[in-house]
């Protein structure tokens, strides 16, 4: 995978922060990316130099445990709220999203995150590049 670098602070905006290494999780980034045809999101490997620095509110955060979203307010939401603050977001799953602040469903979805989550490299598939062998 070749090294990402930050070059700009795009402030103002959403920033996804996903695991650059795992097939599966830049497999659903470019889903995102597709349905952002309005791009609110910046879109950064966790790995990326540079992150640490320009999101100091993301060290020592676990980022193994899932995918992060830096608010422009730099709050963080994390796994599945992460995926509902996107979804809310973004042509075409704007009307399901609020299926997630239904208790029960909001219960169900984030121990399906956490369960996807800790099975990501096993999801991914065939790994191309070989990082999925972890």
């Amino acid at each position: 995978m070749a090294k990402t670098t930050i070059s700009s602070d795009r402030s103002g905006e959403f920033i996804v922060v996903y695991d650059g290494q795992c097939a599966f999780c830049r497999k659903q980034v470019e889903r995102i990316r597709r349905r952002d045809t309005q791009n609110i999101f910046e879109y950064l490997p966790r790995q990326a130099e540079g992150i640490e620095q320009r999101f100091p509110e993301l060290i020592g955060g676990g980022l193994d445990s899932g995918m992060r979203l830096v608010h422009p307010d730099r709050s963080i939401s994390v796994g599945a709220d992460a995926v509902y603050e996107i979804a809310r977001r973004v042509s075409g799953w704007k009307r399901l999203a609020w299926l997630y602040r239904v208790p029960v469903l909001n219960s169900i979805c984030r121990v399906g995150y956490a369960w996807i989550a800790r099975n990501r490299h096993k999801l991914a598939g065939k790994c191309e590049d070989g990082a999925c062998k972890l």
